[in-house]
């Protein structure tokens, strides 16, 4: 009876309708400098990997999520998507989304307004974010 109270955190893994909006959500920030390049992708497909998609189906996502992004003209039914997941997941899509900005070694102002708006859509504090960007800045420098 306890457990009927608890907030359950919905999972990603193996949902491919929620792989679809967070691969738009990457997608689109990949694209928002104008500048979508394969490194970046690889970054998406690596993502996808460490949310539970299967391997064999990363191809069809993102060919869908690509048609979803360049459909929609707001961020809000993407990040839907990831405020119900669990934090783990979170985690993983903003470390995956400061790899793609800063894979170019370089954040122009609609990225950093991006992921300031990012942040207060999926209720995350600023002081994470910016943890979460420092650290992604330190892995590439290596």
């Amino acid at each position: 009876m306890i457990n009927f109270f608890k907030n359950k955190e919905k999972t990603i893994s193996g949902d491919n309708d929620s792989l679809c909006k967070i691969t738009a959500l990457l997608i689109h920030a990949a694209k928002i400098d104008e500048n979508y390049e394969e490194t970046e992708k690889d970054i998406i497909k690596k993502t996808l990997i460490e949310l539970g998609a299967e391997k064999s189906s990363i191809d069809d996502i993102i060919s869908k999520a690509t048609t979803i992004e360049e459909n929609s003209n707001q961020i809000l039914d993407f990040t839907r998507e990831i405020k119900n997941s669990p934090e783990s997941d979170k985690i993983k899509i903003i470390e995956s989304l400061w790899k793609i900005i800063y894979s170019n070694n370089n954040a122009d102002m609609y990225e950093a307004n991006l992921m300031r708006r990012l942040a207060g859509l999926l209720y995350i504090n600023p002081k994470i974010m910016g943890d979460l960007k420092e650290k992604i800045k330190q892995e590439l420098k290596k």
